[in-house]
């Protein structure tokens, strides 16, 4: 079964994806790794920040991996690439 979710796009996700927010549709049961490669689908140029991007599924922190979520329609996913500080 598949559910359309909200996904934000924030700092260096927002310029690859040329986008700051967008629906989605995915399956409601779907692991972190799915979704971020869903995403990817979609925006390919993200792929350059995988190893340093961080998910955020209704406000709370997802590794990409095998964690198994369960999305409701009109769930938040934030794309949350590394903070540069100095």
């Amino acid at each position: 079964m598949s559910c359309e979710v909200l996904v934000l796009y924030f700092a260096k996700s927002a310029e690859l994806a040329d986008v700051r927010s967008e629906h989605i549709s995915v399956a409601q049961q779907i692991t972190s790794k799915q979704l971020w490669e869903e995403i990817v689908s979609r925006h390919p140029r993200l792929a350059a920040i995988r190893d340093h991007v961080v998910l955020a599924v209704c406000q709370e922190y997802v590794i990409i991996g095998d964690q198994l979520l369960f999305l409701q329609p009109g769930d938040e996913v934030a794309i949350i690439p590394p903070i540069s500080g100095g």
